[in-house]
């Protein structure tokens, strides 16, 4: 596959979004924030070991010399940590460009790689240093060594489908009778139940995989109290997708990925669309008629009519776009009455989980250190082989428009905490041969 872009306007200008390279290697798609980025991106998330190369080939109009942006970000700048843990090249034909990327700025930006010359096809490889987050959205080459692409939000969406030729309307998906956006544990039994029911339905899932928090991405346990009079039916599927209720942060298998995708394909009126993010709304008379998505690989755009619209995104994000009254935070004393309420209404709500947890192994290893990390010593220290709810944050934050940076504290808290116990330098050797084995994104 080769990805290649021009714009006469822009000189000769290729854009190649890095969820589309043809070989992610170790890098993942991180399609959590594609709302507030306008795009997925791709993470090396290795634990502290650099992650395989990934790697695409980009065709060139002419042979030349082309300047390189990147655009990326320090994961760790918000805090104004020493260090940039998320450092990765740019090897071009196996060569790197002499930039170190993921080393500035916090908001997301376009890093400026300098010029390269280049052949009419060339492979290029993101090359990840570090193990620790590195985060790419796009690569871009241009022979006008003088243009700098847009940052602002609106304008690069705009410069996004004028390179990348994207049409403006989304192709048809079809029409269904009910239409499911998520595919998490309420998404998957509202679509299974109403397929059983006879209803022709469309399931919308972001990610590769059924169940959400209780898929091997998240490894949350489902619990609840489920098949009790007087409505012994209610979560009758639930119990049929996992009977056990197994725990948090365990090993992949437990949370039976295999089996949720079974039962969704066994049913003949459920229509599944896998990495296909809705964000999309298109309303009259104050209902829902349409939602459009893209396939988070490819950007290809769909269009999915239907009479009924289920929200199961997680965030209500189908029913702010149409509209929908919503409220965020804690309800006042003033209104409730309640003695454990705020006496006034405020934005704070439950935080975020970023799951864990490590292994025993037969061999000593060891972990960097971790500067940009939050930092822990004997007196604040929490001896810990495994997180689950109680590794929590963002409390005060934003948990729809920060969540990038909810999520990049935890990570910070997990591998602080990791390093400190590795490097004992709390004069504990416990840890010595234990092994970072699984943390959430």
């Amino acid at each position: 596959l080769a990805l290649i872009s021009v714009a006469p306007a822009l000189g000769e200008t290729i854009l190649v979004e890095a969820e589309q390279f043809e070989e992610l290697g170790g890098w993942v798609i991180d399609q959590q924030y594609m709302d507030q980025m306008g795009s997925p991106v791709v993470l090396a998330h290795g634990l502290g070991e650099p992650v395989q190369d990934a790697v695409t080939t980009v065709r060139f109009p002419t042979a030349g010399t082309y300047r390189v942006w990147v655009r990326t970000r320090d994961w760790a700048a918000p805090w104004n940590a020493p260090g940039a843990p998320g450092k990765f090249q740019l090897l071009v034909d196996g060569k790197p460009l002499g930039t170190t990327f993921g080393t500035e700025g916090d908001p997301w930006h376009w890093q400026d790689g300098g010029t390269v010359k280049v052949k009419t096809q060339a492979t290029i490889a993101l090359h990840d240093l570090t193990g620790f987050d590195g985060r790419c959205d796009a690569v871009l080459f241009s022979n006008d060594l003088d243009f700098t692409p847009p940052s602002e939000a609106d304008a690069l969406a705009a410069f996004r489908r004028r390179v990348l030729r994207l049409p403006d309307e989304p192709e048809d998906a079809g029409r269904y009778d009910l239409v499911v956006v998520g595919g998490g544990m309420a998404g998957t039994c509202a679509a299974i139940s109403a397929a059983r029911l006879g209803l022709d339905v469309a399931l919308i899932q972001n990610r590769l995989k059924l169940g959400g928090n209780n898929s091997s991405d998240v490894r949350v346990h489902l619990g609840g109290n489920i098949r009790q009079a007087p409505y012994p039916a209610l979560g009758g599927v639930v119990y049929e997708l996992d009977p056990n209720g197994r725990g948090n942060a365990q090993t992949a298998e437990t949370y039976d990925d295999a089996k949720k995708l079974r039962a969704v394909q066994a049913e003949e009126n459920l229509h599944l669309f896998l990495n296909t993010h809705a964000n999309e709304v298109e309303t009259q008379n104050g209902r829902i008629v349409a939602v459009v998505a893209h396939n988070v690989r490819t950007g290809r755009r769909l269009r999915f009519t239907g009479h009924v619209f289920a929200d199961c995104t997680g965030d209500g994000t189908i029913g702010f776009r149409a509209g929908a009254d919503y409220r965020y935070g804690r309800e006042g004393r003033d209104e409730t009455g309640e003695s454990l309420a705020p006496e006034k209404a405020d934005r704070i709500t439950l935080g975020s989980s970023v799951m864990w947890y490590s292994i025993e192994t037969d061999e000593r290893s060891t972990f960097p250190e971790c500067p940009w990390a939050v930092q822990f010593n004997r007196e604040n220290h929490q001896r810990a082989i495994s997180g689950g709810w109680t590794w929590e944050t963002g409390f005060g934050f934003d948990q729809i428009e920060q969540i990038e940076r909810i999520r990049d504290h935890g990570l910070r808290a997990i591998f602080g905490i990791w390093a400190y116990q590795k490097n004992s330098r709390g004069g504990d050797n416990r840890y010595a041969t234990r092994k970072l084995a699984w943390v959430a994104h």
